[in-house]
């Protein structure tokens, strides 16, 4: 098991709804920017290993198409001012 903190990850896409993420697998927030920037800038999908789609409780690997995604959230809380956006 990791010591990573569980970090929440919002995704907007185009015409859509947010769709939240909580995640442990990064150790920090740069750490899961840049991981986003990453494969955004390499025009492929996001995988996330350690993760809970929508506050469930079971942890599943995640894969996410950032193809329509406008924005990307990445904070260690839940909140409408926090975190960082690309």
């Amino acid at each position: 098991m990791s010591d990573n903190t569980e970090m929440i990850i919002r995704f907007h896409p185009v015409g859509g709804e947010d769709v939240a993420v909580l995640t442990s697998d990064f150790p920090g927030p740069d750490e899961a920017v840049e991981a986003v920037a990453r494969a955004l800038d390499e025009r492929r999908s996001l995988i996330l290993t350690r993760a809970r789609y929508n506050r469930e409780t079971d942890e599943n690997a995640v894969l996410i198409n950032l193809a329509n995604v406008v924005s990307v959230r990445v904070a260690r809380r839940d909140s409408a001012t926090s975190g960082q956006y690309l």
